[in-house]
């Protein structure tokens, strides 16, 4: 055989076929009594993950960048120029705004601040420069009112000035239960008729993403806004594509990085999808936002890594402007650090990672490809649901139950520590010193039609990659009357809730940790249960090495504690633990658990009050044991 020049690597080997790979997995998981379903993990919209992609799991082609569907960016020489690092303000701090516009942050998000003080707050703002987006919840027609009075009063060319006016009263809606005040978005559309490249809408999907929706629920919903806006504007007398321009969305990006590319990527084709069945196909504009669900105030040093994962994965999908939140948002107003940190983290990103120097760098994957498309026609099917019923408008109820159906599901997987909370439920650090910050101002939430425009026969045709049933027929959208508002939830709450209570406690809540044997012996279960109950915010003194039942005893009666946990081994719990366990309780011992399930216990069944072991219920043990040890909630 001729040589043909090019260095063909491994060419000396047989390719090898996905069986194979199978068989050889197989052969591993054997060993530890595992099976392959045990590598398939399922999202909150059952889309079963797979552990490994081939050019075999297909997906549609997903066109070039710039092009419809526009699945790999809505602009065709993809983000060159980097992404917007948009800063959020929640309070009216001039220097705040100036020190991040000069420091790396190129648009500003103003949530929640009295429109009176906008005109001070931007004084320093060149507004042909740096875009402006306002976020005033119910107040936006004031506070929309009041932003183009600024730009109005300002030196700046009207086909210059760049932003959102903030109008959403779909979002207000989801966040209050109050009617949707579609009359103030026709008031501001007239008012904005002078400022070409200014935008007019949010759709923002905040509001379903942090009541606990799943990805596709946050897509459907805000697919299902977007129609509504769209339909608005057209019977106001815009074309689509005018229509379309004027629309902005949000999204929240979190720490799950491939099912954040695959959602930036599934929203667009799905947008994309609307305006074509409308008459004008149109890319959309992105926002993303890292997720206020995940962030906590216990150890929230942590947000940095969840922030930072969640913007990762928003560039890589293609948003077009990026908030990252400092760690601290949870916790009150930030500070000139946590500022800091978070435009830090996008600057680090887009200057020393490169990351907008690839073209959609997920593109061309076989497993990004396939959740983008899993993820969209889940997406489809529930915005075809939701407009079946009406519409947005007049299906909240619907949304509400489905997003708290969700919601518990994933509470209850939050609950058991299977979706872990770095800092919160895993690894907690009793000793760490709290964050102070002064306290943020509240947002609604938070708390424990006309005739059809060319947009409402989007829900009525197949989804962009293919068909589906087109069975279910869109009824009239109408405002409807006041409905319960979404909550605002965050997923640490429950968990940070027993830490503030044990805090409060005017005595740290204990419990004994009985190891028995060496620490060879018991290293392994009394870690597992001093993170656990240090969960809740209860201490852990531990017994270590031990040979009798006397040297645990001993060590009990020294700590104080009222509730004991045994920590040992298999072997060592057959032995030692139904006498250990009868010893404590004479010894005064209220409660005692078992660390480890209830066959490594042996005959010590009868005499323990429960056993905790990886995937039991945590929440509901700490919550016990709160109340065996008189800990006021």
């Amino acid at each position: 055989m001729e040589p043909s020049g090019e260095l063909a690597l491994a060419a000396e080997f047989t390719s090898p076929d996905r069986e194979q790979w199978l068989d050889l997995v197989r052969g591993v998981l054997r060993k530890s009594g595992a099976d392959f379903g045990s590598l398939v993990t399922t999202t909150y919209d059952g889309i079963a993950v797979q552990p490994l992609y081939t050019a075999a799991d297909r997906a549609p082609d997903p066109g070039f960048p710039g092009l419809a569907p526009f699945t790999r960016g809505g602009r065709p020489q993809g983000p060159v120029e980097g992404w917007d690092v948009r800063q959020q303000h929640r309070a009216p701090d001039r220097e705040a705004v100036a020190a991040d516009l000069e420091n790396g942050v190129t648009s500003l998000w103003l949530k929640g601040l009295d429109p009176s003080t906008y005109d001070d707050v931007l004084a320093d703002v060149y507004l042909d420069l740096a875009p402006v987006v306002v976020d005033a919840g119910p107040d936006f027609l004031e506070a929309g009112r009041a932003v183009l009075r600024v730009w109005e009063g300002r030196p700046v060319l009207a086909d210059e000035v760049r932003g959102n006016v903030g109008a959403d009263p779909l979002g207000v809606r989801a966040r209050t239960g109050q009617p949707a005040d579609f009359a103030a978005v026709t008031d501001l559309l007239d008012r904005t008729r002078r400022f070409p490249g200014l935008r007019l809408l949010v759709v923002d999907g905040l509001p379903f993403h942090e009541a606990g929706g799943s990805d596709a629920q946050e897509l459907g919903a805000s697919l299902a806004a977007g129609v509504a806006y769209l339909r608005h504007l057209t019977e106001a007398g815009l074309d689509v594509a005018e229509a379309a321009r004027l629309l902005e969305f949000r999204y929240a990006a979190t720490a799950d990085q491939f099912l954040t590319i695959a959602k930036f990527r599934a929203a667009r084709r799905l947008w994309a999808r609307v305006t074509e069945v409308a008459g004008a196909p149109s890319p959309q504009l992105q926002h993303a936002v890292t997720s206020p669900a995940m962030m906590t105030r216990r150890d929230p040093w942590v947000n940095m890594l969840r922030t930072t994962v969640a913007c990762f994965g928003a560039g890589l999908g293609g948003a077009d402007a990026v908030t990252v939140l400092p760690f601290d948002h949870a916790i009150g107003l930030s500070d000139d650090f946590a500022r800091r940190i978070a435009r830090n983290t996008q600057s680090l990103l887009l200057e020393e990672s490169k990351l907008a120097g690839v073209i959609d760098p997920a593109g061309g994957s076989w497993y990004v490809e396939r959740l983008t498309d899993d993820l969209a026609r889940a997406a489809w099917a529930w915005f075809r649901e939701i407009e079946a019923a009406g519409g947005l408008p007049a299906a909240f109820d619907l949304v509400a139950d489905r997003i708290a159906a969700t919601w518990e599901r994933r509470r209850a997987n939050l609950a058991d520590r299977t979706d872990a909370l770095t800092g919160v439920s895993e690894f907690p650090n009793l000793a760490e010193q709290p964050v102070i910050r002064p306290p943020a101002p509240a947002e609604p939430g938070d708390r424990r039609a006309p005739q059809e425009s060319p947009a409402g026969r989007a829900s009525q045709e197949s989804p962009p990659g293919g068909p589906l049933d087109s069975s279910s027929q869109r009824g009239p959208t109408v405002p409807g009357p006041e409905h319960r508002p979404l909550p605002r939830i965050r997923y640490a709450q429950d968990f940070e809730a027993l830490r503030d209570a044990a805090d409060a406690s005017p005595e740290r809540p204990k419990v004994f940790l009985a190891t028995l044997g060496p620490v060879a012996a018991h290293t392994a279960r009394a870690t597992f249960a001093a993170n656990l109950f240090q969960a809740g915010g209860i201490e852990t003194p531990n017994a270590g090495p031990t040979e009798t039942v006397r040297d645990v005893v001993a060590r009990f009666r020294e700590s104080g504690a009222r509730v004991a946990c045994l920590c040992g081994s298999d072997a060592g719990y057959a032995e030692l633990a139904a006498p250990v366990a009868r010893a404590l309780r004479e010894a005064g011992a209220e409660r005692i658990l078992l660390a480890g399930k209830a066959s490594a216990s042996s005959d010590a069944g009868a005499e323990v009050d429960e056993h905790v072991f990886t995937g039991c219920p945590a929440l509901d043990v700490l919550e016990r044991t709160f109340e065996s040890l008189g800990v006021q909630r």
